[in-house]
This record gives structure tokens, C-alpha cells and sequence, in this order.
């Protein structure tokens, strides 16, 4: 069998630059137009990687997945060996090993009782697949693009849909030790619609596929798949005894009124629609009261203040000869202004700073790009991997970006170490994250896991890093140096003032702990979402909200950002830059923590494998969300306290 890193990267990078410069040509993508066959043409069924769904108990029992011909499954495989499909960089990197079967659908022809194989399953294979059955993986099935699933009835909605994958086999509940069956017959109904005009031109419009246990007598006679009698497939774990599975499909074909544009309708489903209304409004209420509240309090308290100020500097030395008058002098020496001196001091680690701040710039700028091509359709489903092969592909073309903040942020703060900053721009972050990723992939190495990536595949993400990336970082270092640096608006002194002790509220930990739920909790319930679909293998297509949760928390997160700074500058507390990056971040330990609950309460992993690789991609993605809002709340603070200096008159 052929390594799937054999062709797969070099497949990936061709198909993302050829795909970029028709990305506003169609809403499909190039390599996903539609197919057209005429009666009795073979219609590609491909099989990919066996996934795990929920079990019987409605938790998900594993993280990793296998290879359809992983040879403990013993499935039958196509004349000549089962060969891999050209993938994209991000199908391979969300563990979809797609290859060819030995099913030979005719279009339009009904087929019944086809024999595929027959397999000997010994001790050890029978032990293995038993296991991945308890624990409910399913098999994946691609018909024309579209994967086999079950046809499944939503009570709440009043709608059928359906659901992706389906059964390895079943655990029959009623019985009292749970008998397994291993399910070896496939029934395959596959939809098709009519082209208009074209009365020979056929689409697959849908494919569903209903498994069944069935032990067929053993001897060369005809095989009677429709024979409900037929007791089902179990396969014996007895030392020394094998038991002998012969595998079996038919096909049929239903004529559909589905037109082929609308395909992946009955595959999007959502669950609860009503909740995500919900969430969104009560997010979008809380928001828009939070934000009219900062924005009220800080303009009426500002407003007062700066006019104060000004007014202050306006009175002349022989003014002062009055008791009121010397009053409102002492009142200078009080609130926000009394730091104009040391606001703008550099703070310490300027340079990992404005490393972790030209990262968050590249991370904003590459979710909010993103999301906005889901938003418009570029990024369908039927284009398996869009979603990763983009984001990889964005995250790398904004370096540039990611290398100029940084270096101009560095240049502000007045940094010294410029190469440094240059260097570490590229590596640091990308560093960790890369070797996070490594070191999580030797566990699905060691394990056999099908979604680990292929070293080759590491090699292509490696050059892509150091030859685009990099260069690109550097050549917005480059220029964010050489521009004129952000002068602050007021002189800062040479000697730093004394800071006073803050009250309880205002210190880092709780701070922290305050700032970092507000916008948590924008995003709360689509997280949800997100987190089911990736662990429950659905498919996210809810774009729309996605962009709406986005921009309520970026709102949340500047308004509750600069509401702090305000405190602690109005208590004399003028070391603002860490404390705003980290008590924004501090979102990013919310969803650590929620998905260490979702880990108790929906999971069920059992083994060290599968925690530790929970663990390790949920804080891999808090340490990304870390940086991107704790540069939403830097940046957000940064321009309010230029904003509010540069409104009064310092000598």
C-alpha cells in the first residue's frame, strides 16, 4: 500500500495555489464542479478513514481514528490494492485519508446481494474490532463528494437529515451481556437528480447507506442478503478460533426532486436552531448594554476631567491667592493625570511584547478573513480541507502583517534589541505551536492512528514556514521599523513615581479573572457547537453566527479591556500594557477550563493516549485564542490612552 505522503503535500500546495486565483469565480470551487453521468457509468465510491461518533452511551470514547485498510478491520480491498485520493493541506491535517474502494455503483442500475470478499477474523482481529464497535466508531464513505451516511428524523425541528458515517457494527442493548454484531452487508440508496434538458445526465444528489449483521451460511452457494432470518455476524474472541465473515452490498437508486446546487442542504443540520438566536441576542444585549455603559461612564468621568485639567492650566500663579482656588490646585495632584509622566514608559519584556502583539495582529487578520470567506460560500463543504488549506494559507501571506506590528510596536516601546525582535516574530510563537503539533502527532504515530500527519506533510508545513513565512515576516519588520515610530502625546520622566497599592478588585489575579469572562461569554454557546463537530465528527457550516460571535466578542473584549486601564490608571497605576494583554487573554483560560468540563461531562476517553491528546490540541488552540484577545485588549487600551493624553494640556 502506498504512503498517502507520497503524494498528498505536493497535491496540497498545488491545489491551494491554482484554487486562490478563482476564489470569487463561483460559489463552488475549482475540483468540485458537478458530475454528470449517464446510465450504467460507475459512480466513484471512496472509503475514508473510520472515525469515532458517539456510542450507545451518547459519549465519544476515542480521539483517534484508523485507516479503512488497517489490517485488523480485514475489509475488503479493490483489484490491485487500494490507492490514495489527492487531498488538500487541510483535509490531511483534520485526519481524512481518502482512498479508493472495491464498490462499483452503476448509475441508475439497481444492484443486489454483490459479493465483495470473504475474511478469517482470529483472536486478535476479532478482540480489536469488537472494541472500536463498543466504543461507536463508524465508517466514512464518499459517494460523487458526498459521504454516506444515515438517514436520521429530528423530533424538535420536524425534519429529516443526514447524519455522516455510519455504524461499525451495534451492541444489541436488550440483551443482558450486550451481544456486538459486526455489520458485513451494506445496503447503498443513492438519490440522483435529472439534468433539465439533458434527460441521459445524471447527478448524485445523495447517499445513504443502512448496514447489516448478517452470518451468511458457509459453501459457495448464491448468497440471499434480502433473507431477514439471518443471524447476525460475532465475532468470536476464543483462543484458537476464527470465525469466517463474508462481506456483501446492493444499491439502489431513487430518482430525487434535489437539484444538484442544494445537495448539501439535508447534510447541514442544526439541532437546535432556536438556542443560537437565543445565545446571539443575549450576547448582543449584554454587549450593547456593556458598551453603552463604558462609554458612558468613561465620557461623563473624562469629559469632566479633561476639561478640568485644561482649565487648571489656563490659571495664572497670582490666581492662586484664594482658599477655593489653591483647593482646585491640590485637586490636580489627583486621578489619571497624575500619571502622565509614566504612562507611556516602557514596559518590561518589551520585546516578547511585541512579539506576542505582531502574532495576534496575524491571528486577527487570518480568523477574520476567514471567517468572512465562509460567510460567502468559498469555503463549502463539498471542497473537503477549504477551511484548513485557507487558514494555513492566510496565516502564512500574513506574516507580513504579523512582522510590521510587531516591529513598530517594538519601535514605540523603544526597544533596543531590533534583530531580536526580527528573529523571534517568525519563530517563537509558530515555534511552539509547530512543536506543540509535533510532539501530539508521535502520540497518534505510536498509537496508528490514521489522523497522524505524515512526516512528508511536516516537511511541506516546515518549507512553507521558512520560505514564505519567514521572508514575509521579515520584510514587515523591515518596514515597521524604517516608519516613523508612534510618538507618545505627552513627555515621559526620567524617574519612575511610586505606585500605591491597589484595591482587591484591581489587582492581576482577580483583574484577570473579571476582564476574561465577559468575553467568554460571547462566544460561549457556538463554542459549544464548534467543539461538538469537531469531536463528534459534524460538520460546522454556521458561518453566519460564527462572524456575528466574533465581532461581539472583539467588542467585549476592547470595551472590558479599557474599562480596566481606566481603574487602574484613575488608582495611580500606570504599568497598563501587560496587565490589558493578559487580563484579555484571560478568555483564552476560560476555554481551557471549558473544555476540561466538556472532557468530564461529554467525553469518555479512558486511555493516556486520547486525554493527552485532548488536552494538548484544546490548550494548543487556548494558547492561540490567548494571544489573539490579549492583542485585541492591548491594542484597544493602547489607542484609549493616547486618545484621552493627547486631549489634555501637559507643560
Amino acid at each position: 500500500m502506498r504512503s498517502p505522503s507520497s503524494i498528498a503535500p505536493t497535491s496540497a500546495l498545488l491545489s491551494a495555489l491554482l484554487a486562490l486565483p478563482q476564489l470569487t469565480a463561483a460559489f463552488y470551487l475549482p475540483g468540485v464542479a458537478p458530475t454528470s453521468y449517464k446510465p450504467g457509468d460507475t459512480v466513484p465510491l471512496f472509503v475514508n478513514s473510520i472515525k469515532p461518533v458517539a456510542a450507545i452511551d451518547a459519549r465519544v470514547h476515542s480521539v483517534l481514528s484508523y485507516d479503512y485498510y488497517d489490517p485488523r478491520f480485514k475489509f475488503c480491498e479493490p483489484e490491485g490494492g487500494p490507492k490514495y485520493v489527492s487531498e488538500s493541506l487541510g483535509s490531511i491535517l483534520f485526519g481524512d485519508r481518502i482512498m479508493t474502494s472495491p464498490f462499483t455503483p452503476k448509475m441508475a442500475q439497481n444492484q443486489t446481494c454483490m459479493k465483495l470478499c470473504s475474511a478469517k477474523y482470529d483472536t486478535e482481529s476479532a478482540h480489536f474490532v469488537n472494541g472500536r464497535i463498543s466504543k461507536g466508531f463508524a465508517l466514512n464513505w464518499l459517494v460523487d463528494g458526498l459521504p454516506a451516511g444515515q438517514d436520521l428524523f429530528d423530533p424538535l425541528t420536524g425534519t429529516d437529515f443526514y447524519s455522516p458515517g455510519f455504524a461499525l457494527g451495534q451492541i444489541s442493548a436488550g440483551e443482558p451481556d450486550g451481544i456486538t454484531a459486526f455489520n458485513n452487508h451494506y445496503d447503498i440508496v443513492i438519490e440522483y437528480h435529472k439534468v433539465r434538458g439533458h434527460e441521459d445526465q445524471l447527478r448524485v444528489v445523495g447517499a445513504v447507506v443502512q448496514p447489516y449483521s448478517k452470518a451468511y451460511p458457509s459453501g459457495e452457494g448464491e448468497l440471499d442478503c434480502l433473507d431477514d432470518g439471518i443471524s447476525a455476524v460475532v465475532l468470536s474472541e476464543d483462543v484458537d478460533q476464527t470465525t469466517d465473515v463474508t462481506f456483501t452490498y446492493s444499491v439502489y437508486w431513487k430518482e430525487s426532486p434535489t437539484a444538484w446546487a442544494t445537495r448539501w442542504d439535508k447534510y447541514l443540520h442544526v439541532f437546535d436552531p432556536k438556542i443560537h438566536w437565543f445565545s446571539l441576542i443575549n450576547s448582543a444585549v449584554v454587549v450593547v448594554f456593556l458598551t453603552i455603559t463604558v462609554a458612558s461612564v468613561l465620557f461623563r468621568a473624562l469629559r469632566k476631567d479633561i476639561a478640568r485639567y485644561n482649565r487648571l492650566d489656563q490659571i495664572s500663579l497670582d490666581d492662586f491667592s484664594g482658599a477655593d482656588s489653591l483647593e482646585d490646585g491640590v485637586q490636580e495632584d489627583s486621578g489619571w493625570k497624575l500619571v502622565h509622566g509614566d504612562v507611556f514608559r516602557t514596559p518590561s519584556h518589551p520585546l516578547l511584547l511585541s512579539v506576542l502583539l505582531g502574532n495576534g495582529a496575524q491571528l486577527f487578520a487570518m480568523t477574520g478573513f476567514t471567517i468572512c470567506f465562509a460567510l460567502l460560500g468559498f469555503l463549502s463543504p463539498s471542497n473537503r480541507g477549504s477551511l484548513g488549506t485557507i487558514a494555513v494559507f492566510l496565516y502564512t501571506l500574513l506574516s507580513f502583517v504579523g512582522g510590521y506590528v510587531s516591529a513598530r510596536a517594538y519601535k514605540s516601546m523603544n526597544g533596543e534589541q531590533w534583530k531580536m525582535n526580527i528573529a523571534s516574530t517568525p519563530l517563537l510563537v509558530p515555534g511552539i505551536v509547530f512543536s506543540t503539533f509535533f510532539i501530539l502527532n508521535l502520540f497518534l504515530w505510536a498509537n496508528g492512528a490514521a489522523g497522524a500527519v505524515p512526516f512528508t506533510t511536516m516537511l511541506v508545513i516546515v518549507a512553507i514556514w521558512f520560505i514564505i513565512s519567514v521572508p514575509l515576516s521579515v520584510a514587515g519588520s523591515w518596514l515597521g521599523l524604517r516608519a516613523k515610530a508612534l510618538e507618545p502625546p505627552v513627555r515621559t520622566n526620567q524617574i519612575p513615581r511610586q505606585i500605591p497599592p491597589s484595591t482587591t478588585y484591581l489587582k492581576p489575579i482577580p483583574s484577570m479573572l473579571l476582564v476574561g469572562i465577559l468575553p467568554f461569554g460571547a462566544i460561549f454557546v457556538e463554542l459549544y457547537f464548534i467543539m461538538s463537530s469537531i469531536w463528534f465528527s459534524k460538520i460546522y457550516y454556521m458561518f453566519g453566527f460564527l462572524f456575528l460571535c466574533y465581532g461581539l466578542m472583539i467588542i467585549t473584549c476592547a470595551a472590558v479591556t479599557i474599562l480596566l486601564v481606566y481603574f487602574l490608571l484613575c488608582a495611580e497605576n500606570y504599568n497598563w500594557q501587560w496587565r490589558a494583554f493578559l487580563a484579555a487573554g484571560m478568555s483564552a483560560g476560560y476555554i481551557f477550563a471549558n473544555a476540561l468540563i466538556y472532557l468530564i461531562s461529554k467525553l469518555s476517553l479512558g486511555g493516556l493516549s486520547g486525554t493527552v491528546l485532548y488536552i494538548g490540541y484544546s490548550a494548543l488552540l487556548s494558547f492561540l485564542f490567548f494571544i489573539l484577545t490579549g492583542s485585541i485588549g492591548f491594542f484597544a487600551s493602547w489607542w484609549f490612552v493616547r486618545k484621552i493624553y493627547g486631549s489634555i494640556k501637559i507643560d
